[in-house]
């Protein structure tokens, strides 16, 4: 951290959040923390943070001694966190609890994105409730611009792919939704039964794997939390 950008005191508090509270940062740190370890990764999970950014961060958080770094066979990077990184944890789980009990709903909802939903739904998704064969799950936003309407997730020996070109193979469930219902869900503001009875969300395929959507489905860590605002 540059003199410029110090807040010039001694406090522990000012100077941890020299280094952590930059923008983007946090969010860098919570991709960390769900396992993510390669550049390409790190940018699904923030997509709309510029690639020379993200790199700038990146060295920063190594300079620090939060994350550190490897090259792989292919010449390109591996990140991971270090010790110092992974005592985080905590504090950011903190923040965001604190977040999903105390912002209401309507500023929540307010910048939807298909693409940062997808993957986290993906990373989230739980394979050992579905059918033991290759799963696939096709997700259809039809508000959205063509290139955002539609998703793949693909479950076969207990990994979890995403695709934004259909893969394929034959749908087992079409989830067709709109973008803010499907967030409500993943969010914990609503429940899939609530959005099916009110129409946002049908699903269409095989009864058993819709039937326990509710297992498989790929929530937020904070979704159990209870909120205090609406």
């Amino acid at each position: 951290m540059t003199d410029k950008h110090s807040y010039g005191q001694f406090c522990p508090l000012s100077m941890a959040s020299e280094i952590v509270c930059t923008r983007w940062t946090p969010l860098i740190l919570r991709e960390f923390l769900h396992g993510t370890t390669r550049f390409n990764d790190l940018r699904r999970g923030v997509p709309k943070m510029s690639p020379a950014l993200l790199s700038k961060r990146l060295k920063e958080l190594e300079a620090a001694g939060i994350i550190t770094s490897e090259t792989r066979a292919d010449g390109n990077p591996e990140y991971r966190l270090t010790e110092m990184g992974r005592e985080l944890e905590p504090a950011l789980m903190a923040l965001g609890g604190w977040g999903h009990r105390w912002i209401e709903s309507s500023v929540s909802l307010r910048n939807l994105d298909p693409s940062l939903l997808m993957w986290d739904m993906r990373r989230n998704l739980a394979p050992l409730s579905l059918p033991d064969r290759r799963c696939t799950i096709q997700f259809l936003y039809p508000e959205l611009a063509p290139v955002d309407q539609n998703w793949w997730i693909v479950v076969e020996d207990g990994a979890v792919d995403l695709c934004r070109i259909d893969p394929g193979h034959e749908i087992d469930l079409l989830v067709s939704a709109s973008l803010r219902a499907m967030t409500s869900v993943w969010m914990g503001l609503t429940t899939i039964k609530a959005e099916v009875e009110a129409g946002r969300i049908q699903l269409d395929g095989e009864r058993a794997i819709a039937r326990s959507i509710g297992k498989w489905l790929g929530l937020s860590h904070f979704a159990p939390m209870k909120r205090n605002v609406g």
